[in-house]
């Protein structure tokens, strides 16, 4: 893993943007992060941890206490980190949750925290993941480093460098796991106790379920007690016995069986008797019963014949009776016809000569028996010839007044045509006067818009021109308005441009002044470097008689470095003003050129008489279509109008002539009218006299058809039905109808006499079987023959029950016998698997026979261990000279605890190993740094590990003296040809002088910092 590049702001003491390229320092090797104390240098640290892991541990109030206290309310708070891991180059930006004050109104609100994370496809970043938790969880897979791993291996923070180092064993391990992977050796310890367990748990399966199985077996046997240990003979035996026992019970089922069907057949035969004899008996009582009841039989089959008789005579009863009714409505109709006949024609029917009257004949035959006699019909001298030659006269006279009521009806219609045709007359007549008109006033029209036409042309010919007025005197105000403007920026920029030049004088003065005062001071700091009896560095000599005195506030170089920064900034403000004020006098004179010395109301005045001209233009030009179509749409019209005013002529003509024809036909119409209407008001009122004598005769010839024709029918019905009643032995109409049954009666006794045949048929057919001749007369005994079933059936179901459960038993048995046997052949199987599986389980767990109690993954780790130990202590005995050894302690640890991962320290001077807490600051610092080293070294080295190709130490170098700094700053340049980048952070002055590559965080005089320079 390598760190690339850091971009942060509102983060810390920083609270402008600031950006670090850790590139710039790969061919360096070694930089080194400089400042004042609180600057901000464990900050940048603070920021790559944040990136990373969205936690700082160096603080304990988590996101709240990130941003800083110098930003403003709008000012962002952010960390942007770019880094490359495994060839893949990321990008992770984040904002903390931070308290700011409220935008509008008072109080605080929380801002919410942010990630974003990229990866480079070529040269631009695709976005992978947008939420801090989608973050959080792609940053575990790609960099699965813990955040105290991270610490402990790449970044080694204050108060955390010699955490690796001190660590205790699970530490350690927890650490060199996801380093090196070796998480598989820990599922693989996992799997065998997981095997070890699950083959102990299928072992004691087996022998619970033999158990219960030899349980299940001593129920079926009707054994009171189980064997200790039962094995497979004992079932066995078991087994055959009930086999055994299941034979002797089927053999007494069968016995039990043939028996019971002997005592079946008897039963049957016994019961055969007492059923004919039940159905004799039976019989015999039914018989007697019938006998009884024949004379009532034979008195409803007599009324069933004399019902059949009725029925047929009943056809000619009902015809005669609807003979007679059908006789008196003909007569009752005639009467109302002749009434109304008599009304209609008045004295036409009181003069008539030729009425006859009925005929005797015609009149109801008071011969037939027992039929009601209709009323007799009118009796006077009119005949139906007589109204039937009446009929045809008035036919005749209504044929001859259908044209003349025609004409009449007629002369309405005609009224009204020949009104509307003297309205088209009179509205040709108009039509005409107006078209005459329209001539007259068209050519007057067509000249007014013509010359309108004209004078358009001509205005909106010049828009051209009117655009290229209106474009110069916009352009004008504009360079006007920009003359208005610059004069004011003008006076602005000279004032900036004089203020600046004199901050830079200040400036400049300031830094001369610190300056002498930084080399007149250099004998007083010189003089307070002088040991008595040591050597001037100056003059060499050994005596320092008069020493120079120290200045009272003396300028150190961070006074200079601040002094000189400020000057430079000053002479850039400087520049940056002049270059503004020759921009704004450029710009005036273009723009004074471009106005022509007009001022800005000036052309204002010109702008709008220019819009105003042009706008009046465009409106000319808008409306030459309209009158162009306007003068082609008049001359269109005249055409018409000329045309159209033969066609209105010629249509007053033909109204003209259809209103005086119309009018003479009206007048011979009329005429014809007059001469048929003789004294009626009308000839409709003549037609309606008529019509209502004609519809008066042909009723009364209908209802005098009618009456001859009902009473030759009610004379031959009569006739019939007196035949027929004679013939059937009836000596009336009444007594037939009084023999007469309906529907449901006849089938009720018809269906009481065949009931009455059938049951005695059947019961004498039943007494003649054949098996029923001969039967005892007393009824037979069955009582001995049921208690012989009932002792069999009870002795076969009991030895067919004793079967069954010896069968049930002997199945449930076989089937534990041979559950049994497989039972036993798995154990055998997994006795052997459990005893190797438990000796595997126990050895890599770190159990006994494993008297290093070193679990299967720590000892791949030790391996690993040791590799980083030999690495380290290349450094730590030149670091040492000599002196210290780092050691692999794989011993036990005492309580049982898993040993494996310990380390120790080895003093050469006393020859023993000791605790690596027994050393002292600077010795913990020098073997904390080694083993770190040493640790990158084989992680970098390990195919599939991680390659840590940056680290980061955090102060620790002052507890070291200068010979063993120096040795210590020797071993970190030797790092340098492995490709790795290592930032130092320190106040040492001797690593200032070392170590050319140099961050320097700045402090403001406001408090915040910026990263002044990176090399």
């Amino acid at each position: 893993m390598k760190i690339l590049r850091l971009r942060l702001a509102g983060f810390g003491p920083y609270k402008s943007e600031q950006l670090i390229d850790f590139e710039r320092f790969d061919d360096d090797g070694i930089f080194l992060i400089t400042g004042k104390t609180g600057a901000g240098k464990s900050s940048i640290l603070d920021a790559i941890c944040f990136a990373l892991y969205a936690q700082v541990p160096r603080f304990d109030g988590g996101e709240l206490s990130l941003r800083s206290d110098h930003c403003a309310p709008d000012d962002p708070t952010f960390v942007e980190l770019d880094f490359s891991i495994g060839g893949q180059q990321y990008r992770v930006y984040r904002t903390p949750r931070y308290t700011r004050p409220k935008k509008r109104g008072g109080g605080t609100t929380v801002s919410q925290p942010d990630a974003v994370l990229e990866v480079r496809r070529g040269d631009e970043f695709v976005g992978v993941a947008a939420r801090p938790v989608d973050v959080g969880n792609e940053l575990s897979r790609i960099l699965p480093l813990k955040v105290d791993q991270f610490l402990q291996v790449i970044l080694l923070a204050q108060n955390r460098f010699q955490k690796f180092l001190l660590a205790k064993t699970d530490d350690r391990r927890t650490v060199l796991r996801t380093l090196f992977g070796t998480a598989r050796f820990e599922q693989l310890e996992s799997a065998l106790l997981l095997r070890r367990k699950t083959v102990d748990g299928q072992l004691a399966t087996v022998v619970r379920s033999i158990e219960q199985r030899a349980a299940s077996a001593a129920t079926q046997l009707r054994l009171p007690a189980v064997p200790d240990t039962p094995g497979l003979d004992w079932f066995d035996a078991g087994l055959a016995e009930l086999h055994s026992e299941l034979a002797a019970a089927a053999e007494h089922a069968d016995r039990a069986a043939v028996a019971l069907l002997t005592a079946v057949a008897g039963q049957k035969q016994v019961d055969d008797i007492a059923r004919r004899q039940a159905r004799r008996d039976d019989a015999t009582t039914r018989l007697r019963a019938l006998d009884a009841e024949q004379p009532a039989i034979d008195s409803e089959r007599l009324a069933l014949q004399a019902a059949d008789r009725a029925a047929r005579v009943w056809p000619q009863i009902r015809a005669a009776e609807q003979s007679a009714a059908a006789l008196a409505t003909a007569v009752t109709a005639e009467t109302d016809a002749r009434t109304r006949w008599a009304a209609a024609l008045g004295d036409v029917a009181l003069n008539g000569s030729n009425a006859g009257v009925m005929p005797d004949a015609a009149r109801p035959d008071a011969g037939a028996p027992d039929v009601a006699q209709p009323d007799a019909g009118p009796s006077d001298t009119l005949t139906i010839e007589s109204v039937r030659a009446l009929l045809d006269g008035l036919l005749g006279r209504l044929g001859t007044l259908d044209d003349a009521l025609g004409d009449e009806r007629r002369l309405p219609a005609l009224d009204t045509e020949i009104a509307g045709l003297a309205a088209r007359v009179n509205a040709a007549a108009d039509e005409l006067v107006a078209a005459q008109a329209r001539i007259d006033a068209l050519p007057e029209r067509i000249t007014l818009v013509e010359t309108d036409l004209a004078a358009t042309t001509l205005v909106a010919a010049g828009e051209g021109e009117a655009k290229a007025d209106l474009k110069r005197a916009t352009i004008a105000r504009e360079a006007a308005q920009v003359v208005v403007d610059c004069g004011d920026e003008l006076t602005s920029a000279r004032a900036g441009e004089a203020a600046a030049s004199s901050a830079n004088a200040a400036a400049a003065a300031r830094y001369e002044a610190l300056l002498s005062t930084r080399f007149a001071g250099f004998s007083s700091e010189l003089a307070t470097r002088l040991v008595p009896g040591q050597p001037c560095s100056v003059c060499g000599s050994a005596e320092h008689p008069q020493p120079s005195t120290a200045v009272a506030d003396p300028v150190t170089e961070a006074d200079l470095d601040e002094a000189r920064h400020i000057m430079i900034a000053r002479q850039r403000d400087l520049a940056a003003a002049h270059t503004t004020l020759q921009a704004i006098g450029a710009r005036l004179s273009a723009a004074q050129a471009t106005a022509g010395n007009l001022g800005v109301d000036e052309l204002t005045v010109a702008v709008t008489a220019a819009t105003a001209s042009l706008r009046t233009i465009r409106a000319a030009a808008a409306r030459l279509g309209g009158l162009t179509e306007t003068v082609a749409s008049l001359r269109a019209d005249l055409a018409a109008a000329t045309a159209g005013l033969v066609d209105v002529r010629a249509v007053r003509d033909a109204a003209v002539t259809a209103h005086t024809e119309r009018l003479s036909h009206r007048h011979t119409v009329a005429d014809r009218v007059t001469v048929h209407r003789g004294a009626f008001a009308s000839i409709g009122d003549q037609v309606a006299q008529l019509e209502q004598q004609r519809d008066a005769s042909r009723r009364l010839v209908d209802a005098l058809d009618l009456a001859r024709e009902r009473t030759d029918a009610d004379l031959a019905a009569r006739s019939t039905l007196a035949v027929q009643l004679l013939h059937e032995g009836f000596n009336s109409g009444a007594a037939a109808t009084a023999a007469r049954l309906s529907q449901a009666q006849s089938t009720q006794r018809q269906t009481l006499v065949r009931a009455h045949d059938d049951a005695s048929a059947a019961a004498q057919a039943t007494l003649a079987e054949p098996d029923l001749i001969g039967l005892p007369l007393e009824p037979v005994n069955r009582e001995p023959a049921d208690l012989l079933l009932r002792e069999a059936s009870v002795a076969r179901d009991d030895a067919l029950t004793g079967h069954s459960s010896i069968s049930e038993r002997a199945g449930q048995l076989a089937t534990v016998v041979t559950d049994v046997r497989r039972h036993f052949a798995a154990s055998a199987a997994l006795l052997v698997e459990q005893k190797q599986v438990r000796g595997l389980a126990d050895v890599v767990h770190g159990d006994e026979p494993n008297t290093k109690r070193m679990r299967l993954e720590s000892f791949v780790l030790a391996a690993q261990l040791e590799e980083i130990v030999a690495a380290a202590n290349q450094r730590l005995r030149t670091m040492t000279s000599g002196r210290y050894t780092l050691e692999h302690d794989d011993t036990a640890e005492f309580r049982g605890t898993k040993s494996g991962l310990g380390l120790a320290i080895l003093d050469e001077h006393t020859g023993r190993a000791r605790a690596t807490h027994s050393l002292s600051g600077g010795e913990t610092f020098l073997a904390s740094l080694a083993l770190a080293l040493g640790l990158a070294e084989v992680v970098t080295n390990q195919a599939g590990g991680i390659t840590l190709d940056t680290l980061f130490v955090d102060e620790g170098f002052g507890s070291l003296d200068s010979e063993t700094l120096e040795t210590a700053m020797g071993t970190l340049d030797t790092l340098r040809a492995g490709g790795r980048t290592i930032g130092l952070i320190s106040h040492v002055e001797s690593m200032k002088e070392q170590i050319p590559a140099r961050l320097s965080i700045v402090v403001t005089d406001r408090g915040d910092s910026f990263v002044e320079a990176q090399r």
